[in-house]
């Protein structure tokens, strides 16, 4: 198993876990966690399949429904036993966010063969499943939340492909946008990093717009 496929599994059980979790926090039976958990897991990477034209990955494997039913029966027992399941769940999300832009990033390149679509297809699949779990749980979007989050899969899939252009191994240049998205998410959930938002100018009174 290449560390890609490493990579696009953890990826599914970790978002899959975080859209359990979001389900225990619902409070909701075995079936509502099993169908965030697979919304979660696999939204993204169903998402990106599409766009790029391709079989969907979990039609082919179906091994992936069972990661992510796997997945949820696991957190329906544990999820009882986490003190903040918030937490968790914000830090289970940016580990799965790292691993799934950068292996998003690494199939729409072996498929297009353009930069810039892969990085596309590396955000695609990095946050879609998790704004599909919120939309789901009917929780405030994390695009919502001025936090840092389209960006990070964006840094973290550009250092990867910067990284190959420049003639190292894949596993190095994954392992280094793996880490960057981890460290830009990890700033944004423990010190606050922000972007700069947007301010509107005040309004000009309706005399001056006249003249």
């Amino acid at each position: 198993m290449s560390s890609f496929e490493i990579l696009d599994y953890i990826g599914v059980a970790l978002f899959a876990a975080t859209g359990a979790l979001s389900a225990s926090r619902k409070e909701l039976d075995i079936v509502g966690f099993i169908f965030l958990a697979s919304a979660a897991g696999i939204g993204g990477g169903t998402v990106r399949d599409l766009i790029l034209g391709v079989p969907i990955f979990w039609i082919e494997n179906s091994i992936y429904l069972w990661v992510c039913s796997g997945t949820a029966l696991f957190i329906y027992f544990a999820a009882p036993f986490v003190e903040s399941r918030y937490k968790v769940l914000l830090w289970l999300d940016a580990i799965a966010l790292a691993a799934y832009s950068i292996f998003g990033t690494q199939k729409g390149m072996l498929l297009t063969g353009s930069e810039t679509i892969s990085i596309v297809m590396g955000v695609f699949t990095g946050v879609l499943g998790g704004i599909i779990r919120d939309i789901l749980a009917r929780e405030r979007s994390i695009l919502l939340k001025r936090e840092i989050y389209v960006a990070a899969s964006a840094a973290g899939a550009c250092v990867f492909l910067g990284l190959q252009g420049l003639g190292f191994i894949s596993v190095v240049s994954a392992l280094a946008g793996f880490i960057c998205v981890l460290i830009i998410r990890g700033g944004t959930i423990m010190f606050g990093w922000r972007l700069p938002a947007y301010r509107s100018s005040p309004g000009r009174d309706p005399e001056e717009i006249m003249k």
